[in-house]
């Protein structure tokens, strides 16, 4: 059998092969460097995304008749982003009378509670407070 013209490819020819599917230098030149990936995945779903409310979040809102204003919104994701900053994995954010355990990773409202609910001030499962 004539390994030249052969479908398979030799173990001579398997590196020349992939030597020749390597990058223009023209697209090296356009990636980016670890710094610019790292500050892009912050902003994209990390530290500056909308948060999202767990089912468990929004039957307690709905059950405790709690409601937010856009600005009390902007203020849980405030807090949140300044937790998840120290590193805080499911921190309580305090906002006015409501207390919130939020998880920083997944952006995602765990619980709620208003002013009537945070009464016995027993808070489980957190690993850090914002009070904003």
């Amino acid at each position: 059998m004539n390994i030249q013209n052969s479908p398979y490819l030799s173990a001579v020819q398997m590196p020349k092969q992939n030597l020749a599917k390597t990058e223009p230098a023209a697209n090296r030149a356009e990636r980016l460097s670890f710094e610019e990936i790292l500050a892009g995945k912050a902003k994209a779903g990390g530290q500056t995304g909308e948060l999202k409310f767990s089912k468990h979040a929004a039957n307690r809102l709905a059950e405790r008749n709690i409601s937010l204003s856009e600005q009390q919104l902007a203020r849980l994701a405030e807090g949140t982003d300044k937790a998840s900053g120290k590193g805080i994995k499911e921190p309580l954010v305090l906002i006015d009378d409501m207390a919130f355990i939020v998880s920083t990773g997944s952006r995602t409202v765990i619980t709620a509670m208003g002013s009537a609910t945070t009464e016995e001030n027993i808070f489980t499962n957190i690993d850090g407070a914002v009070i904003n």
